[in-house]
């Protein structure tokens, strides 16, 4: 049986350059090399908030090709987000992201609804508490909104009893 190797430390003076190079990663679609990175930056910071940031969105990257239950940890990672406006835009991302994989999966659309309209619901928090100029949480909702109303269209054009 082989022992579990432990992992190495970064620097602190390392962690700027890492977080660049997670954001390069993710941004490359290599959501796992980007969660690799913020869990090594939040090793030896555990409150840095452009880590935990990152650590959520490399999670919800992965939905849609893992099958693991990695809501649940994002949605406690947003938690100790400091900023109450990026607590709900990216709770509403998330949310909106679970959606979208669930869909992407073979789930009917009215199976996930519930999902949407949570995540619309911390888009309108975040609006709420937004910083002035900053619509990208109004953005989301519409783009939420528009997912039902397709829904709800394509519902209505299915036969009502299997014909």
């Amino acid at each position: 049986m082989k022992t579990a190797i432990e992992l190495k430390k970064i620097h602190h003076d390392a962690v700027p350059k890492a977080l660049e190079l997670g954001e390069r990663y993710r941004l490359l679609n290599e959501p796992e090399q980007a969660e690799s990175i913020a869990r090594d930056v939040l090793a030896i910071e555990t409150g840095n908030q452009k880590a935990i940031l990152m650590l959520v969105l490399a999670l919800t990257d992965q939905f849609a090709t893992h099958h693991r239950n990695s809501l649940h940890e994002a949605e406690k990672l947003l938690g100790s987000l400091e900023d109450a406006y990026q607590r709900a835009y990216y709770r509403g991302v998330a949310l909106e992201r679970w959606a979208r994989s669930k869909r992407r999966e073979g789930l009917p659309a009215h199976a996930v609804d519930d999902w949407i309209e949570r995540a619309m619901a911390s888009f309108e928090e975040a609006e709420r508490v937004r910083p002035a100029g900053n619509d990208d949480s109004i953005l989301r909702w519409n783009t939420c909104a528009r997912m039902l109303h397709r829904t709800t269209n394509q519902r209505e054009d299915e036969p009502l009893f299997g014909d």
